[in-house]
């Protein structure tokens, strides 16, 4: 079956009330991802292969930050490590930034109700989450991110996977060799397209899970 191409930017602009250019800065963004291909004379496609496509929310398609998805239970951290440095060329592409821009490098390990539940591996550029510290990151960075930034999320690329353990997990989560992974990629944009976070979150198989619903249009 042929593929419909995507509509052009200025009418996705206008059916989305947004500018050119935030149309623009978002494909890119689902393109360096593999969520959407671009053909010359012919359009831009979406992808055969996608993780996780949604029009339902759910815990698996929405970015909450762990806070507000356990918000009856007390979330706490633990900060492994909080570096600012400059970036590799991959988180370069992941977040839409040159090598010479600082970006934050933070792991934590999170608790629900003092129990271990994920670490959190996440690169944020300091540019746009200026004046991050210790304070903010043991309690939550969305909020900061939201509430004293007021900068509001547009959409995520998020991919779910199951993987071995590794020596931060075996430490942290109290997992064991043979035990099974959930591992969560995700990139974060805000509404003007621009990446504010790529991360990935591993918790132990029997501690979370995630349930996708999906409406399909025939």
């Amino acid at each position: 079956m042929a593929r419909t191409p995507l509509p052009d930017q200025e009418t996705l602009a206008k059916e989305l009330g947004v500018s050119r250019l935030t149309v623009k800065k978002a494909l890119d963004g689902l393109e360096r991802q593999g969520l959407v291909y671009k053909q010359s004379g012919l359009g831009t496609f979406v992808s055969g292969d996608i993780p996780i496509r949604s029009d339902i929310d759910s815990p698996a398609n929405t970015v909450t930050g762990l806070k507000n998805e356990y918000h009856n239970s007390k979330v706490s951290s633990k900060i492994l490590l909080f570096n600012v440095e400059f970036p590799d060329e991959q988180i370069q592409r992941y977040l839409d930034v040159k090598k010479i821009e600082p970006i934050y490098n933070i792991i934590r390990f999170r608790y629900v109700d003092d129990k271990p539940l994920v670490i959190e591996h996440t690169f944020m550029p300091v540019k746009l989450v200026p004046d991050l510290d210790e304070t903010v990151l043991n309690d939550s960075i969305y909020d900061y991110i939201h509430h004293k930034l007021h900068l509001k999320f547009g959409h995520a690329y998020r991919k779910i996977r199951a993987t071995k353990s590794n020596n931060y997990d075996q430490e942290y989560l109290d997992a064991k060799v043979d035990d099974p992974m959930l591992e969560i990629e995700q990139i974060v944009w805000l509404t003007n397209g621009q990446p504010i976070e790529y991360s990935t979150s591993r918790s132990r198989y029997d501690q979370r899970d995630y349930t996708v619903l999906e409406n399909n249009r025939f």
